[in-house]
């Protein structure tokens, strides 16, 4: 599909934030839109896409053990395949982001990142980056 681009993660770990922003960085560049915006999304419902900072690897793990005390494993959850808490921490984050692009280059802060959010890993996810061009 013109505009949409397929991107492969895995993870390593039940829960944890990867760094995505050089793989969406290289779609935009791959799809060739030098003004617009480009959408990240995750079409899972245990991973998340959130725009946070990226300089410090201490800030990853305090939304981590944050989200995990927020949403702890243990709970009297109903949900069968036993991982409720990924869903919940996945809703709390959400499935996408956007982001300008402008004479081709992302326009995020000067400490951003774009990180995919494992919830229930490890595992091999699919990211979807769609161009939409101004």
């Amino acid at each position: 599909m013109p505009g949409l681009l397929e991107v492969e993660v895995s993870t390593s770990a039940q829960t944890e934030f990867i760094d995505i922003t050089e793989k969406v960085r290289l779609a935009a560049k791959q799809l060739g839109i030098s003004s617009g915006i480009v959408m990240i999304y995750c079409p899972h419902t245990t991973g998340a896409i959130t725009i946070n900072e990226g300089a410090d690897p201490a800030v990853r793990r305090d939304v981590v053990a944050v989200l995990n005390h927020m949403v702890p494993w243990n709970f009297d959850y109903r949900h069968l395949e036993g991982n409720s808490p990924a869903h919940v921490k996945a809703s709390l984050i959400g499935a996408s982001e956007q982001v300008i692009v402008e004479d081709g280059k992302l326009m995020l802060g000067t400490w951003q990142k774009i990180f995919f959010c494992e919830f229930d890993g490890p595992r091999k996810r699919r990211i979807w980056i769609k161009m939409i061009s101004a």
